[in-house]
């Protein structure tokens, strides 16, 4: 076989409206997306460098820069492990090795990672922080849709939260402060997100000031998105949580997802599989996680003004496993 070549580009895509949280709002989803090409062979990975962990574009093009030569030798899966940090270039990179190997090879991803193929999912669907009026108007807009996921920002959250579920009473809910919280919003709020049935809040606390949940009472399971990234971040939340977020571009690709994934479960720990705002390209790989997942969060195409070519099939909130055009 010949040597791989890997090239690298950023991408734009145009959200539908804005997406907002806790930190900010933005309009365009900036992605970049790894090819790795072997003999006339193609495999892609999609990243979203995320400026909260100190991620840019150019520096995460950077990083991967820095390992063209490594890949083209024959890196590993396990060996990128050993030589990139976890994070979103690793993601692009290790994504990229999957899909060429599943195409070099004619073997699934399932097959090749010996676990359950995934079938079709109900993802959430996520509503914005903004004015209780606001975010009620979105939830009845919304209503058919049977699980959605509330951004929320600290004052004024328990008016956001009755005025969607006064707007979509049917409709399941899941919550992310994105830090947003103190630990007095925390022993206010959750029992009566309780009350509103919400079935669980993702990380309320800023990452490094949550030792205090581990003295709360909890009537609403707690999730960890900006505390827990990787396998050497489990020990630290697994007295303090109920369930962790596991996101590729925290984890840096599906093959320490899916150690992360099994980890959990060793510690009693329920997983929710979620994602950066990015194309179906970005959502592929993560699908390969919901077999082990309670919740699944990868609603990013559906918040996009458009999605590339072959892109996941979305029925409503029922997302179908990607094509092999797509990845795998």
């Amino acid at each position: 076989m010949s040597k791989r070549s890997l090239q690298a580009r950023s991408e734009s895509w145009p959200i539908r409206g804005s997406f907002r949280i806790s930190r900010g709002a933005k309009t365009t989803a900036e992605v970049i997306v790894v090819e790795i090409t072997q003999d006339g062979v193609t495999g892609r990975g999609e990243c979203v460098p995320y400026a909260r962990y100190g991620e840019s574009i150019r520096s995460v093009l950077g990083q991967i820069t820095a390992v063209r030569d490594y890949i083209a030798d024959g890196l590993t899966r396990d060996g990128l492990l050993t030589i990139m940090p976890s994070g979103a270039a690793r993601n692009a990179v290790d994504c990229a090795l999957w899909d060429l190997e599943a195409k070099q090879t004619g073997k699934s991803i399932a097959a090749i990672a010996r676990i359950p193929a995934p079938g079709p999912v109900i993802t959430a669907y996520t509503l914005s922080l903004d004015s209780p009026e606001k975010m009620g108007d979105a939830a009845k807009a919304a209503r058919h849709r049977p699980l959605f996921k509330l951004k929320l920002g600290g004052e004024g959250d328990l008016e956001r939260v009755a005025a969607v579920r006064a707007n979509a009473p049917q409709t399941r809910l899941i919550v992310d402060a994105n830090e947003a919280w103190t630990p007095d919003m925390m022993r206010d709020y959750c029992p009566k997100m309780a009350d509103f049935g919400v079935e669980l809040i993702e990380q309320p606390l800023p990452a490094g000031e949550d030792a205090i949940l581990g003295e709360m009472e909890r009537p609403v399971p707690i999730c960890a998105d900006e505390s827990a990234h990787d396998t050497a971040t489990l020990d630290a939340v697994t007295e303090l949580y109920d369930f962790i977020n596991i996101k590729l571009d925290k984890t840096g690709g599906l093959t320490e997802a899916l150690l992360l994934a099994e980890a959990a479960r060793g510690f009693g720990l329920g997983v929710m599989v979620g994602c950066m705002l990015g194309t179906s390209l970005g959502m592929a790989p993560a699908m390969y996680l919901s077999p082990f997942a309670r919740f699944v969060d990868l609603d990013g195409p559906l918040l996009l003004e458009k999605d590339r070519e072959n892109g996941i099939t979305f029925d409503g909130s029922i997302m179908h496993p990607p094509k092999a055009e797509l990845w795998g």
